[in-house]
């Protein structure tokens, strides 16, 4: 594993506890996309379904055993625990739209017609365009809290340094996986408006807002 790779998971695993701690700590899930956070547990569970038959390290283990275990718990946060506090009628976006694409992307560009491989694929297209419902509703309010873009930014640190580590990876083990790169390029670019309101607003000790 290069530093890239491991900055990038660093990155993904501080995300995720940025949210929890910004569940529990406030109490509330406002202004998270429950719709996001299903789409993330559905791209852990499809990808990780080698967990019991194909071991790779302790470290990629428990990365993977983490990553679908706290992506459920956030769903039940939400789902039950604090309910009154998500409000669906900002939370609208249509995840068919990106659940059916995917599955054709899936059944079109893989690398072997195996469930697993397939599943992999999709996860990984799937996992491309999750963020859009968190990204729409933080359109339509136009703005969010300060914890909460800390969580959007770590998310999207981690998505944006694979592709160093990709680079790495072809100049130093002439290896190239189109299909994440592809996914991870898209991924990355949706992010570039609301890096651009971090960056110049939040990081400068001002709220986040939209332009109007």
């Amino acid at each position: 594993m290069n530093l890239f790779r491991l900055l990038g998971d660093l990155s993904h695993l501080a995300s995720i506890l940025i949210l929890l701690q910004k569940i529990q700590s406030t109490r509330s899930c406002r202004g998270i996309s429950f719709k996001t956070q299903a789409l993330y547990a559905t791209v852990f569970i499809t990808r990780y379904l080698d967990l019991f038959y194909d071991w790779v390290s302790l470290y990629n283990f428990t990365m993977k055993v983490f990553f679908i275990a706290s992506s459920c718990y956030v769903l039940y946060l939400m789902k039950v625990k604090y309910r009154p506090t998500h409000d669906p009628s900002i939370d609208t976006f249509r995840v068919e739209y990106l659940l059916g694409p995917c599955a054709v992307l899936a059944l079109l560009f893989h690398y072997k017609f195996t469930i697993s491989e397939l599943f992999w694929s999709f996860s990984i297209f799937l996992e491309s365009v999750a963020i859009l419902p968190q990204l729409f509703m933080l359109q339509r309010t136009g703005e969010a809290e300060t914890i909460t873009t800390h969580y959007l930014a770590a998310l999207g640190a981690y998505r944006a340094l694979y592709i160093p580590n990709w680079i790495y990876r072809y100049f130093t083990e002439d290896m190239v996986d189109p299909i994440a790169v592809t996914a991870g390029i898209v991924q990355t670019a949706l992010y570039l408006d609301f890096f651009y309101v971090y960056f110049t607003k939040v990081l400068q000790g001002q709220k986040f807002e939209l332009p109007a």
